[in-house]
C-alpha cells in the first residue's frame, strides 16, 4: 500500500507536467475503457465480462468498505451493485474530470493511471434515477497480453449530494 500511496502522491505532484492530452489515442483507450467497464460491468452486471477485465491480483481501496481483493471485490459487487436491481447502483462519470497518465517500463507502455470524478444514482424501475453520491477514483490499467486490465483502484471522499445540488 505505500508503494501506491506513494505513487500517487507523485502523480499528483507532478500532474500539471505528464498527464497526456485528451486527443490522445492513449486518453482515448482509457476513457473508452472507463466508460465499457462500468457500463458492462457495475451498470449492467456483466460478471463475465468483469471476470476478463479485472486483473488477478487486483487491489481495490475504498474510503468506507475497505480494502478487497479479488475475492472480496466479486463477492460484493454480487451482493450490493448486482443484488438489489429494483435499487440498482448505477455510476455515472463527470464530464471533464478524468486525467490520464502512461506508465512506461525503459520507454515501452505497459500501463496507465486514470483519476476522475463520479457520481452514483439509484435506478427504480419507472422512476428518474436518484444521484446518492460523488465520490473520486484513481485506477491503474495495465496492459496484459495485449488487453486493458483494471489492476488497482482507490475509491475516495465519497461525499452526499448537499441539498438542492443535482446530478449530471
Amino acid at each position: 500500500m505505500k508503494n501506491l500511496i506513494l505513487l500517487v502522491l507523485t502523480v499528483t505532484a507532478f500532474s500539471a507536467y505528464s498527464q497526456v492530452d485528451t486527443s490522445s489515442a492513449l486518453y482515448i483507450n482509457i476513457k473508452k475503457q472507463d466508460s465499457i467497464f462500468f457500463e458492462r460491468g457495475f451498470n449492467r452486471c456483466d460478471m463475465d465480462y468483469l471476470e476478463k477485465t479485472i486483473s488477478q491480483d487486483l487491489k481495490f481501496y475504498h474510503d468506507q468498505s475497505g480494502f478487497q481483493d479479488r475475492k472480496i471485490f466479486f463477492e460484493n459487487m454480487k451482493k450490493y451493485i448486482c443484488g438489489t436491481p429494483d435499487k440498482k447502483p448505477i455510476r455515472k462519470p463527470q464530464e471533464g474530470s478524468f486525467v490520464v497518465f502512461p506508465l512506461y517500463n525503459n520507454g515501452v507502455l505497459y500501463g496507465a493511471i486514470q483519476h476522475g470524478i463520479h457520481q452514483f444514482y439509484r435506478r427504480e424501475a419507472g422512476k428518474k434515477d436518484v444521484w446518492t453520491a460523488t465520490a473520486k477514483f484513481t485506477s491503474v490499467w495495465v496492459l496484459e497480453n495485449d488487453s486493458w486490465k483494471l489492476s488497482e483502484v482507490l475509491s475516495y471522499d465519497h461525499q452526499e449530494p448537499k441539498a438542492g445540488e443535482s446530478g449530471n
